[in-house]
């Protein structure tokens, strides 16, 4: 039975949103192809009629997480006062426990780092996110301080996520947000 293009188009869509749920909660690594399929109610091989390799997945998927992302920050940084907002919901408790809804930086970036492959997709979110930053700081030094605010979002996110205690976990989320908060004239959250 032959699908319409417009079915075609519908599966290759649903499987770069689930890849992209995936990648960002569990890994690529962690990811196979097969339970990715099978997950949609799709055959293995189908996969190959919509990506040429995991590698092409990898990168499209990326691509609709930053896209997700940029869409959600925008909404952010076009109100008032965003940092501390963009901030509070980073290093929040509920970014932390969904990590297939959240940023992809704190999964993949270590991830495609330590294999040798890192991606233009995270060069661009990370670049578009310090811009973001900046241009919310005064100073001289605002260039540098989106560098160290980024990586200290990106790095307790990350370590929370990491830790089997849970208080801990909190821990490293609220001192970094209240301690970030404090740098940008934000109320630490409590």
């Amino acid at each position: 039975m032959r699908y319409s293009e417009d079915h075609k188009a519908q599966t290759h869509q649903r499987i770069i949103d689930e890849a992209a749920q995936r990648f960002r909660r569990d890994g690529v690594g962690a990811t196979g192809l097969q339970p990715l399929m099978k997950a949609l109610g799709l055959t293995h091989g189908g996969f190959y009629a919509h990506f040429k390799s995991k590698d092409e997945l990898v990168e499209t998927a990326l691509r609709s997480s930053a896209e997700q992302l940029k869409a959600s920050t925008d909404e952010i940084f076009a109100g008032a006062d965003p940092l501390p907002q963009f901030i509070a919901r980073y290093l929040s408790t509920a970014h932390r426990a969904n990590p297939g809804d959240g940023c992809p930086l704190p999964t993949v970036s270590a991830e495609l780092g330590q294999r040798g492959q890192p991606s233009p997709i995270t060069d661009e979110v990370v670049s578009d996110r310090l811009r973001m930053i900046e241009a919310c700081l005064d100073g001289e030094d605002a260039a540098e301080r989106s560098v160290l605010l980024l990586s200290a979002m990106v790095g307790a996110l990350l370590l929370s996520r990491s830790v089997s205690d849970p208080a801990l976990s909190d821990r490293l989320l609220e001192t970094t947000r209240n301690m970030l908060l404090a740098q940008v004239g934000g109320k630490p959250a409590r």
